[in-house]
């Protein structure tokens, strides 16, 4: 069966999974191997459930019409997410870069929202399979699309652009993250910069950051819309940024008063008032989309719990990420500071390296109280007055429990996604 007659039956479906239990009726659910499942063994257990078709890459579990044997299906999965991008002829918005990429996937999104029908990643389903996932969920409604591009390796996002054909494209920054895949810095540069070279390739525009050289040095001969901080050659110029904890950002024109944290937030923004000022949504709408979007799933959160006010963003973290977290936190006004840091993985043989400049930076301040959780950091331990280490979160805890922090302390939780630090909540 071709790829045109698959997806001649996909447009009977109401909807894609690869997960039976999540299954809806009338849906198509395609059979993808796991490192530790054959999801082909659900093929039976999926139309029992609703599935109206079921591809499938293993002769074993065909059933009847309904099972569609291919030879690969999540090479299948993949082709019909290109086929289909092209069916639907809308343009697509594509981003990755080593930190924000969600976050600003999100306010782009409510942006766009307030005056086009969009359709955008959910959650982080930015890689291989999420990438496809995220183009087959856009219906005949959908006016734009917005992808989300992960990669821990290069030639990832080379892919990724092959797949979804962006139409626009923007990189977050060039960050510390995932070091181990790309090889280093220069590696993560070269590996993100891969979206460029294919918007160059097929004459597509970039959005670009003025305020980021690596940004306005690697996209210098792509059709550009432009943003930056004081810069009159910008598209849209940025006057003012604080952030106290709040982000506030004054354009020429008009003022966000945000719900996101921290100086590390404001290209964020930025990146999504630039996309919303170039597809012509009214500034009143852009600025009322942005102040309207609360950070969910433990992203740069300000929560409050008994006296603590608390900046939760444990979600990730990787050297550039952490540096500009704790930057941001030293220089709130907020008396009786607490940072608790965990370790940063997927680091490879940097990784050392990347903790000891951590723990180097921070030794000398002294307007918080540090706490270093997990091995990386415990490996770099030394004798301070406000840095204090422990190489599990169970001895974090433990400690917790014997000793309580100052009330009314403000506090930032910030460490990889397997360090989980937002545990940390249960013992406050």
């Amino acid at each position: 069966m071709t790829i045109k007659e698959i997806h001649h039956l996909f447009l009977k479906c109401k909807s894609l999974s690869i997960d039976t239990r999540k299954i809806e009726k009338d849906s198509m659910f395609f059979a993808i191997k796991g490192e530790n499942f054959d999801a082909n063994t659900f093929a039976q257990e999926a139309l029992e459930r609703g599935a109206l078709f079921v591809v499938l890459d293993d002769p074993s579990y065909v059933i009847n019409e309904r099972t569609i044997l291919v030879q690969n299906s999540l090479k299948t999965l993949q082709e019909l997410a290109k086929f289909h991008r092209t069916y639907l002829k809308i343009p697509i918005v594509a981003l990755t870069g080593s930190n924000g990429k969600t976050t600003t996937k999100e306010l782009i999104n409510v942006v766009l929202a307030q005056k086009y029908k969009t359709k955008a990643t959910v959650g982080n389903l930015n890689n291989h399979i999420g990438v496809p996932l995220t183009l087959l969920s856009f219906t005949d409604e959908t006016e734009i699309g917005i992808v989300e591009m992960g990669a821990n390796h290069k030639k990832e996002i080379e892919f990724l652009c092959e797949i979804a054909q962006p139409d626009y494209g923007y990189i977050t920054n060039f960050g510390k993250a995932h070091l181990k895949g790309f090889g280093g810095v220069e590696g993560v540069i070269e590996g993100k910069s891969e979206m460029y070279k294919y918007l160059l390739k097929n004459e597509k525009k970039a959005f670009v950051n003025l305020d980021d050289p690596i940004q306005v040095e690697k996209s210098k001969e792509i059709k550009s819309f432009t943003f930056g901080l004081h810069n009159r050659s910008a598209d849209l110029n940025v006057q003012k940024i604080e952030a106290n904890p709040f982000v506030v950002i004054n354009y020429i024109d008009f003022c966000v008063n945000s719900n996101l944290i921290g100086l590390y937030n404001a290209n964020n923004i930025n990146a999504a008032a630039a996309i919303g000022i170039y597809f012509k949504v009214e500034e009143k709408n852009i600025k009322t989309a942005i102040e309207n979007y609360i950070p969910t799933n433990n992203r740069s959160q300000l929560l409050k719990k008994e006296s603590f006010q608390i900046i939760l963003d444990a979600y990730n973290a990787n050297p550039s990420s952490m540096a500009v977290a704790i930057t941001n936190f030293l220089q709130l006004d907020n008396s009786n500071k607490i940072m608790i840091l965990g370790d940063m993985f997927e680091l490879g043989n940097e990784s050392w390296q990347e903790h000891k400049l951590i723990v180097d930076s921070l030794k000398n301040q002294d307007k918080s109280s540090v706490y270093l959780i997990g091995k990386s950091f415990y490996e770099n331990r030394i004798s301070s007055g406000t840095l204090y280490f422990f190489a599990t979160f169970e001895d974090f805890a433990e400690y917790l429990n014997a000793n309580k922090f100052k009330e009314e302390s403000t506090i930032l939780i910030k460490g990889s996604r397997g360090m989980a630090l937002e545990r940390t909540l249960n013992f406050l």
